[in-house]
């Protein structure tokens, strides 16, 4: 099994400022999006939180890329050029997990931290075209902007069982305690199986610590049938649908 930290949601670039915590909840706010789009913060529910937190900058009726998208217990992910490429050269397929990271705020001290917020395991994923033909293919809830206008030729749509967090439990956050941002606590298999993007020995720090790479949006791990990384995935799934631990 490949095992994918996918970063996704509002950064310093994309959006400019973290997305928020709300209610105990994280909320992953969609980057926005100039076209390839027919979804508004507006129409998800999002744009008098958007216009805030970037006052005014961005504002409801401005097109969000509204990817991946949830509904029903099903995820919908699109992903192209150079980061469709690496999953694919690297073997990730129907079988393999994705675990979605952002950049969000603490709620109540506003420090930046990179958490977990949501999670895919994958079932099926193809061109748009192709994937609607499968059987186990249902619509998402809205037009997904990976279906629309022009993509490169590898544009592909990732789809199968997921969900959000209901809780922004500490488990689920990556960056250490009191950062700085990109020194992520791992477990400590991690290192020894690898992830990519991750290959220089300096950036592994002591049995949990992880300097995270600053650029590349999908980082892939294979865990293979190990049983320790698929105990901790469980973890995490089982925090993020807010199950009750055995």
């Amino acid at each position: 099994m490949k095992l994918v930290f996918s970063r996704k949601g509002f950064d310093t670039t994309a959006g400019g400022v973290p997305s928020p915590i709300l209610g105990g909840a994280p909320v992953s706010l969609p980057i926005p999006a100039a076209d390839r789009s027919r979804t508004s913060f507006a129409e998800r529910g999002l744009g008098e939180l958007v216009t805030a937190l970037t006052r005014g900058r961005i504002g409801g009726a401005d097109l969000c890329h509204d990817d991946p998208m949830f509904g029903d217990g099903l995820c919908w992910f699109g992903q192209c050029g150079a980061a469709q490429g690496h999953l694919i050269k690297h073997g990730v397929g129907p079988g393999d997990h994705f675990l979605f990271f952002g950049l969000f705020a603490d709620p109540d001290t506003g420090e930046r931290h990179h958490r977990i917020f949501a999670h895919m395991r994958v079932e099926a994923c193809a061109a748009p075209e192709v994937l609607r033909q499968s059987p186990c293919w249902r619509e998402p809830p809205r037009p997904h902007p990976h279906a629309e206008g022009e993509w490169p030729a590898n544009n592909t749509i990732w789809f199968g069982p997921g969900a959000t967090a209901r809780r922004a439990v500490d488990e689920l956050r990556l960056t250490q305690p009191g950062g700085p941002l990109n020194l992520w606590q791992v477990p400590p298999w991690l290192g020894k199986r690898g992830l990519t993007y991750h290959d220089r020995p300096e950036r592994w720090i002591g049995r949990r610590g992880l300097d995270s790479a600053r650029r590349g949006q999908e980082f892939v791990c294979d865990i293979g049938r190990a049983r320790q990384p698929r105990a901790w995935l469980e973890r995490m799934i089982a925090l993020i649908e807010d199950q009750p631990s055995d």
